[in-house]
C-alpha cells in the first residue's frame, strides 16, 4: 500500500501541477479540464484511461459535454499518495503533449 502524503508534501507537489487543488470534502486532489467539445473531452478520457490502466491507478471522474472533472485519491491509503501525483503529472503531459 502506498503511503499517504503529508500536508506539506502534497502542497509541494501541487505547486508543480497548475490548476490542481486539494478537495474540501475529502483527502484528494482535483482539476476540471475544459475542452473544445464532447469529442475532445472523450478523447482526453480515453488517453487517460489507457495511462491509468498501465499504472494500475484509476481516477474518479465525471464528464459533462466538454468538461472532464478528475479527482485523484488512493482509496486503500485513505488519501493522496505519490500514485496520485504521478497520475496527475501524466494527465498534464497528455493534455499539453
Amino acid at each position: 500500500m502506498a503511503a499517504k502524503l503529508s500536508a506539506e508534501a502534497r502542497a509541494a507537489a501541487l505547486t508543480g501541477l497548475p490548476g490542481w487543488s486539494g478537495c474540501e470534502d475529502r483527502d484528494a486532489i482535483s482539476k476540471t479540464f475544459v475542452m473544445h467539445d464532447f469529442v475532445e473531452a472523450f478523447g482526453l478520457m480515453t488517453r487517460v484511461a489507457l495511462i491509468a490502466e498501465r499504472m494500475g491507478h484509476h481516477p474518479d471522474w465525471r464528464n459533462v459535454w466538454n468538461r472532464v472533472e478528475v479527482t485523484l485519491t488512493t482509496h486503500d491509503s485513505g488519501g493522496v499518495t505519490d500514485n496520485d501525483i504521478r497520475l496527475a503529472r501524466a494527465i498534464e503531459d497528455t493534455v499539453s503533449g
